[in-house]
């Protein structure tokens, strides 16, 4: 048992040996990266030897906000990106892809989103990005502004469809940092940096949006009829503690003045009637 068990180590210890040697330690990647070098060096010396002639079609220029990726023989010179200014090149070995380091400001359009609360509505926002690492950009994604703008239409909806309605019309700035965050996470393996994400607009159905506005104006409505109660019982809390400061006499030319005061309206007729009498058929 001892002596298969080592057989079946050394097996296995053979197989991974022969793994590795498959993917990193290959001869094939050898070879191609000796060819590479003699081509490289045939080529240094034609251009040596046909110089100043070569030169014209050796030196390219980038813009200050470009960045240039080169690819020799298909792979991706190792350092930098070139740029910007002057930078020498092999024509007919290097390929060069030029990257535009600007920021992109990037309008989304408007969007249908069902929110956490089943609430229809359209969203639209804007998106400031730009490329930090040129290399990244020219060898992890066919086609970075479209897969860009469309992970940023797709993030929208998801992360939008994540709230309910009040959270999204209450807290729009936290929202738009969710929606900032979540893209970056997504779009830096590309070389990308999501400087800012801002919502535009948020359009609600007509229906909703007349609800809305009945309940703001009852809210309204409600808060105007507490204010004038609160106005009553303080007004009522003044005049009892005045009452309780004055005596009879006071007391009857106060309501003698009240009188007064209503009797000088025309369409009021008061007549006077002495308290004694009342208090007779009282008792």
């Amino acid at each position: 048992m001892t002596g298969l068990n080592k057989v079946g180590v050394e097996d296995e210890s053979d197989a991974e040996g022969g793994k590795h040697t498959d993917t990193d330690g290959r001869p094939g990647r050898g070879v191609s990266e000796c060819v590479g070098t003699v081509l490289t060096l045939l080529s240094l010396l034609l251009i040596l030897t046909t110089f100043p002639l070569s030169v014209w079609s050796c030196v390219k220029v980038v813009q200050e906000y470009e960045r240039a990726v080169v690819f020799r023989l298909g792979r991706v010179i190792k350092g930098r990106a070139k740029g910007p200014g002057l930078f020498w090149v092999i024509p007919w070995l290097d390929v060069i892809q030029k990257v535009d380091l600007r920021t992109v400001s990037f309008n989304i359009p408007p969007q249908e989103v069902l929110t956490a609360d089943w609430v229809s509505l359209k969203v639209d926002a804007v998106m400031f990005y730009r490329v930090v690492d040129p290399a990244l950009w020219a060898t992890r994604v066919e086609n970075g502004y479209l897969a860009t703008h469309t992970l940023a239409q797709t993030t929208l909806r998801a992360t939008m469809g994540a709230h309910t309605l009040l959270h999204i019309l209450t807290q729009r700035k936290s929202v738009a940092q969710r929606i900032e965050e979540v893209l970056y996470a997504s779009s830096r393996v590309w070389g990308v940096q999501v400087e800012r994400v801002e919502l535009k607009d948020l359009t609600l159905p007509l229906n909703l949006q007349r609800c809305m506005a009945a309940e703001a104006e009852a809210a309204r409505e409600a808060r105007a009829k507490m204010i004038v109660a609160e106005g009553e019982v303080k007004a009522s809390r003044v005049l009892k503690e005045a009452a309780a400061g004055l005596n009879p006499v006071a007391l009857q030319l106060r309501y003698l003045q009240s009188l007064s005061s209503v009797s000088s309206e025309a369409s009021t007729l008061v007549f006077p009637c002495p308290k004694e009498l009342l208090h007779s058929f009282v008792c």
